[in-house]
């Protein structure tokens, strides 16, 4: 099954035109509105409500990545029932990062490539004098999500392409990404009973929450793989970076992600701040989740001594 899998080509075909444009616009319109957050908070235009109504989609999308897309998904961290395995697969594509399926099928390459060639976004493929890892850094952060080779999703990701409800909520990636986008202007002008109300929401809500997002998590293919602590043996440049871990949900506890991936809590040592491990645990405690894959004193101990 290995060898079979492997010999199937890394990529499968190149992105459509309209594919290719709608990645420019939701990069760079997300972009622009987080430019403009500074200045329109300054003056006007950011009340309470938006506050609540960003910091909900917030979590909900951002969760829905961490802890569906990735440690779930293309992980395999726990079981979940079908109920909160459609849910995480909805809430992850509400982050409009693409599609799950595309989504787990580049994150696995990464895994499999880690910091050599083949990898979608290492920061170390140009070099390592000062230009090459500053094209490095623009690379993993944010250039190679304009390269247009699609990662075959059927080497990658075959055991999500063989499941038809995945396959279906895949497809309806445009119907997630309306709802991510107009749900919170509708509450804002529900909750506000304005025009104003939804604007607002709308752009922070929306806009500036999908951005805000996007740059956390890229943050976590760029800087964490760049600078940072290294206390457990990775095949890669792998490290943690403490002040990502709020905003990040605990995926900035990346050295030992790559050292253990099928580990369903990433920040491990006392003080390292994890939420998307605590949800799963929450998830466990209520039935939804099951068979956790969390970590050992013992694997841990040789992960370290590994290290040494």
């Amino acid at each position: 099954m290995t060898a079979t899998l492997e010999a199937k080509p890394l990529f499968d075909g190149r992105r459509s035109t309209v594919a290719q444009a709608s990645v420019y616009v939701f990069v760079i319109l997300p972009m622009l509105a987080l430019v403009a957050a500074v200045p329109v908070a300054w003056g006007w235009g950011l009340g309470w409500t938006d506050v609540a109504i960003a910091v909900a989609f917030f979590y909900l999308s951002g969760m829905g990545v961490t802890t569906g897309f990735h440690r779930y998904f293309t992980h395999g961290s726990f079981k979940a029932k079908r109920p909160l395995r459609i849910a995480l697969a909805i809430a992850g594509s509400m982050a409009l990062q693409g599609p799950v399926l595309v989504w787990v099928a580049d994150h696995r390459r990464h895994h499999a490539f880690s910091d050599r060639e083949g990898d979608p976004h290492s920061p170390w493929l140009f070099g390592t004098g000062p230009g090459a890892i500053a094209k490095g850094f623009w690379h993993a952060h944010t250039g190679w999500l304009f390269d247009r080779d699609e990662t075959n999703a059927d080497r990658f990701a075959p055991d999500l392409v063989r499941d038809p409800t995945l396959r279906r909520i895949d497809g309806l990636f445009w119907l997630w990404t309306v709802i991510s986008l107009v749900a919170p202007a509708v509450l804002g002008g529900l909750l506000t009973w304005s025009w104003w109300g939804a604007l607002t929401a709308f752009f922070w809500g929306s806009l500036v929450r999908v951005a805000f997002l996007h740059h956390v998590t890229w943050s976590i293919n760029s800087i964490c793989h760049m600078v940072g602590e290294r206390p457990f043996a990775a095949r890669d440049r792998s490290a943690n970076v403490w002040p990502l871990a709020i905003l990040s949900f605990g995926e900035s506890w990346h050295n030992l992600h790559h050292a253990d991936p099928t580990s369903a809590r990433h920040g491990v040592r006392r003080g390292q701040l994890d939420t998307t491990a605590r949800l799963i645990w929450i998830f466990e405690k209520l039935g939804w989740a099951y068979d956790v894959r969390w970590p050992t004193e013992r694997r841990l101990a040789r992960l370290a001594a590994a290290k040494e």
